[in-house]
């Protein structure tokens, strides 16, 4: 952590530094420069765009937003640069002027978490699956790397900021009669998934749990992120957000379609194992009638068939 006076003229800075990103409130109290909206009472969110890694806004793909209770607020993800991070900061205060006593991360990819840095102050906690902060470390080099240009105007290490407070299975935060609970799961789109149900709407943040629109892709464990899907459907959710893609009332509908694809790409790469079939074979046989139904198909897709094949051959 820093200091406050410290963080106030960080945040300066980086006003300076990106003028354009100063939201404008609109009369309902939402900002429509960052395209935030209020899906649920006290919940608002902003969505993310469908663009590729080399997009120039990468950094803007993931849904992102917080939660008002009558003490504090809870950031739900940053966004994947401090610049947007710090939009995210500037829109919340034309909302809400209450101390942001959460910062909680749904995984360790970049679009989800690289704009923590924008929140620094001795009112926050940063806040993630218990494996978060070991998957921080291990990943501060490769986005010190990748994506230097999104850390700011003095990229370093100290630039990602990791949980200071972790999640094993389950935990509440109170906001201020506002009850959420966090909770945590095995490897499945990541090793470091955790979600957010607002216990008030049940509202539920589901990260990159699920994907809407935008191909399913994940680093984790294909049959793992089944079991977490499976489990999920007897879950009473009222107001579904996903990672990327539109939100829905439609539980378990919701994400009938990325179960649909992750099933897929399970059966048809058990048998092209069964088969005999080299990895390569199966990266150009399976799937490929499913390229209509998902935006960056072409992008994403073969590497979600290397993965699970690897995962799968030796099952």
């Amino acid at each position: 952590m820093i200091n406050m006076s410290k963080n106030i003229l960080f945040l300066v800075g980086l006003v300076l530094l990106f003028p354009a990103y100063l939201p404008l409130a609109s009369a309902g109290g939402e900002s429509e420069a960052f395209n935030l909206k209020q899906v649920a009472d006290g919940i608002y969110l902003h969505s993310g765009v469908h663009v590729d890694f080399d997009h120039p806004q990468h950094a803007d793909i993931a849904n992102i937003g917080f939660i008002i209770g009558n003490d504090c607020v809870a950031v739900i993800d940053t966004g994947g640069s401090i610049a947007i991070g710090q939009e995210l900061l500037l829109s919340l205060r034309e909302i809400s002027k209450l101390p942001i006593c959460y910062v909680i991360n749904t995984h360790v990819h970049f679009d989800h978490m690289l704009g923590n840095a924008a929140f620094l102050s001795d009112d926050t906690k940063f806040v993630g699956h218990q494996k978060l902060a070991d998957a921080v470390e291990h990943n501060r080099d490769f986005f010190l790397q990748q994506f230097n240009a999104d850390l700011g105007p003095t990229p370093n290490r100290d630039s990602i900021i990791g949980p200071d407070l972790t999640v094993d299975k389950t935990m509440d935060l109170d906001l201020g009669d506002r009850i959420i609970t966090l909770t945590a799961y095995p490897t499945a789109h990541s090793g470091t998934d955790l979600t957010v149900l607002d216990q008030q709407t049940k509202t539920f943040w589901a990260g990159d749990l699920i994907f809407r629109e935008r191909i399913p892709a994940f680093d984790g464990k294909l049959l793992g992120w089944l079991a977490v899907l499976e489990a999920l459907q007897n879950e009473v959710i009222n107001l579904a957000i996903p990672g990327h893609g539109t939100i829905s009332n439609d539980w378990p509908e919701t994400f009938a379609a990325e179960m649909s694809y992750l099933t897929m790409l399970q059966d048809d790469t058990r048998q092209a194992i069964a088969e005999g079939q080299f990895l390569e074979e199966a990266v150009d046989s399976i799937g490929k009638e499913e390229k209509q139904e998902w935006l960056l198909h072409e992008q994403h897709h073969s590497r979600n068939v290397t993965k699970a094949f690897t995962e799968l051959e030796w099952e």
